[in-house]
């Protein structure tokens, strides 16, 4: 008896099985009723007295672990059983919290879409500069004061290089290397040393654009303008042109339109005068042609630029430029639904 339990007690270490008949057959096989557990414990009724005790205790061990087995095996198949009859591949997904885009670059996209609509193209140059391209290209004096380090950040151990300003270095770039006609624009993220408020930061970003062929006037400015200013703000939009100055343009001009935040009311975006200045503009000075070697005798264009956080500003009714900066959940998540 001791060799047949010592071979079954083998049998029931090495049985391992997840299909349910298996492990069926298994309990029919150690355990049922004409099983061979039961059998051992009908011949046990004949074994001597004196050897019942380790004969009973191998028994009961055996039936244990058989029993165990079977449990552990059936258990297994059960949970593996249920949790396959629980997906229905039919149902929803668990829902996924997407980001959105930030105001700027919504209002970014659709600055360049509006442009794109008459023509414009897009191109980009780089953040950090040379004196040409930022300013002597553009008709900057020497002593002009932008060149000063309260407005400009320039690199300690070279002057020459900067921090660009403002997007119209790439101006430069594009006369240098493109013959006219040129119609395009040029979004990017410029640098100032400017104190942070509520209505400028030392880092901001600009949408400019340019556009040279022959036969360019101001009365083409004014209109390219008026046409994005509906299209931005609404059919309503009212602009006014004020003279200014720019080293770049001649003449110059500063654009504003009618403040959306208030509805010209006043307010203290507008400084209560119904209107925000968004960009400057002009026709570009004959000098910045012939410094990029466009001939201002046959070609005449104009240029503009525009900050994109003013726009957004307006657009979106925000009194406040540094919560663009400030990456508050509470304030990014009110854009959502512009996707």
């Amino acid at each position: 008896m001791l060799s047949d339990i010592d071979s079954i007690r083998q049998d029931i270490e090495q049985f391992s099985s997840s299909d349910y008949n298996e492990i069926e057959r298994f309990r029919i096989k150690f355990l049922g009723k004409n099983g061979l557990l039961p059998k051992l414990f009908e011949e046990f009724r004949l074994i001597p007295s004196e050897e019942k005790k380790i004969y009973g205790q191998k028994l009961n061990t055996l039936k244990i672990l058989a029993t165990d087995k079977y449990q552990l095996l059936k258990n297994q198949y059960e949970n593996k059983a249920s949790i396959v009859s629980s997906f229905d591949p039919s149902l929803p997904s668990t829902p996924l919290k997407l980001g959105t885009r930030h105001p700027i670059s919504l209002v970014r996209k659709e600055i360049i879409d509006i442009f794109a609509k008459i023509g414009f193209t897009i191109s980009e140059g780089p953040e950090i500069e040379d004196d040409w391209h930022n300013f002597s290209g553009l008709n900057f004096a020497k002593d002009h004061p932008a060149r000063d380090m309260q407005d400009t950040f320039f690199i300690q151990t070279n002057p020459e290089i900067l921090l660009r300003t403002h997007t119209s270095s790439v101006q430069v770039r594009v006369m240098e290397s493109e013959k006219p006609p040129i119609r395009k624009i040029f979004p990017g993220r410029v640098f100032r040393n400017e104190v942070i408020s509520a209505r400028a930061h030392c880092i901001f970003h600009q949408v400019e654009g340019l556009y040279i062929d022959r036969g360019v006037s101001f009365a083409d400015l004014k209109q390219t303008l008026l046409f994005f200013a509906k299209e931005m703000f609404g059919e309503k939009t009212r602009i006014r042109l004020r003279p200014s100055f720019f080293p770049f343009t001649e003449p110059s001009a500063e654009m504003d339109v009618s403040c959306s935040i208030c509805n010209g009311n006043g307010c203290n975006v507008c400084k209560y005068t119904g209107f925000v200045e968004i960009l400057g503009c002009g026709m570009v000075d004959p000098n910045v042609l012939e410094f990029s070697g466009i001939n201002s005798k046959n070609y005449t264009g104009f240029a503009f630029g525009m900050g994109i956080e003013r726009t957004a500003m307006i657009k979106y009714q925000v009194n406040d430029l540094r919560l663009y900066f400030e990456n508050d959940i509470r304030f990014l998540k009110q854009f959502t639904s512009i996707l």
